[in-house]
C-alpha cells in the first residue's frame, strides 16, 4: 500500500472530535510514507486531513472537479493537483491513483464514494481494501445496516466483513495494509449467475 484515497466531509461535523480524528489519520498517514489521495478543497475534513499530512512533510494529490475549482476552492497548499470535468471523472481518477480507500465522517458524498469503492471491490473491478474511521461512533449505524443487509440475505457475510471500521487510525491503515480481498461471488442462492 503506497497510496490512500480518504473520502470526507467538505464540513466540520458537531464535534471538535472529527476534525482531531482526521488530523491525526493525516499526520498517521505521513508517517507511514503513504500519499494521501483526496478530494483537493481546504473545506472541511478535507482541508484539515491535507493540512495534517502536508505539516507533517507527507504527499498529497488533490483530484477536484471543474465546478469546484472555478468555485475556488482548490486547497492553496498542494504542490500536486489534478482539476477534472465531474465529479464521476473525480472518482474514477481518485480511485486510479488509491490502493486503498478510507471513509471520514461525511454526508451523502462521503457515503456514496466509500459504497462506489466497496461495490467495485465486491465486483472485482478492483481489488483494493475499503475502511471507515469510526470516530465518535460514526460508522456503527453502517455497521448495523451492513449486518442487517446480510442477515436479510442480500449480502454475503464476506461482503459485510470486508469494510474494515476502525477507531484509531494506527489500527485502521494496518487492518487496511493486511486485508485480502474476498474470493466469493456476489450472487446468493442463483444458479448461473
Amino acid at each position: 500500500m503506497r497510496s490512500v484515497a480518504v473520502f470526507c466531509g467538505s464540513n466540520f461535523g458537531a464535534s471538535p472530535a472529527y476534525a482531531e480524528g482526521a488530523a491525526a489519520l493525516g499526520r498517521e498517514i505521513a508517517a507511514r510514507g503513504l500519499r494521501l489521495v483526496y478530494g483537493g478543497t481546504n473545506k472541511g475534513l478535507m482541508g484539515v486531513v491535507a493540512d495534517a499530512v502536508l505539516d507533517a512533510g507527507g504527499s498529497v494529490v488533490g483530484v477536484i472537479n471543474q465546478r469546484l475549482h472555478a468555485r475556488g476552492h482548490l486547497h492553496p497548499r498542494l504542490g500536486l493537483h489534478e482539476v477534472v470535468a465531474s465529479m464521476g471523472e473525480r472518482k474514477r481518477r481518485m480511485a486510479e491513483l488509491a490502493d486503498a480507500f478510507v471513509a471520514l465522517p461525511g454526508g451523502l458524498g462521503t457515503l456514496e464514494e466509500l459504497f462506489e469503492a466497496a461495490t467495485l471491490t465486491q465486483l472485482g473491478e478492483h481489488a483494493k481494501a475499503c475502511g471507515a474511521l469510526n470516530l465518535r461512533g460514526y460508522y456503527e449505524p453502517l455497521r448495523a445496516l451492513l449486518g442487517h443487509a446480510a442477515a436479510e440475505g442480500f449480502m454475503r457475510a464476506e461482503h459485510r466483513d470486508m469494510l474494515v471500521i476502525e477507531s484509531d487510525p494506527a489500527r485502521l491503515l494496518d487492518a487496511l495494509a493486511a486485508w485480502t480481498a474476498p474470493t466469493v461471488d456476489k450472487w446468493i442462492g442463483q444458479p448461473g449467475a
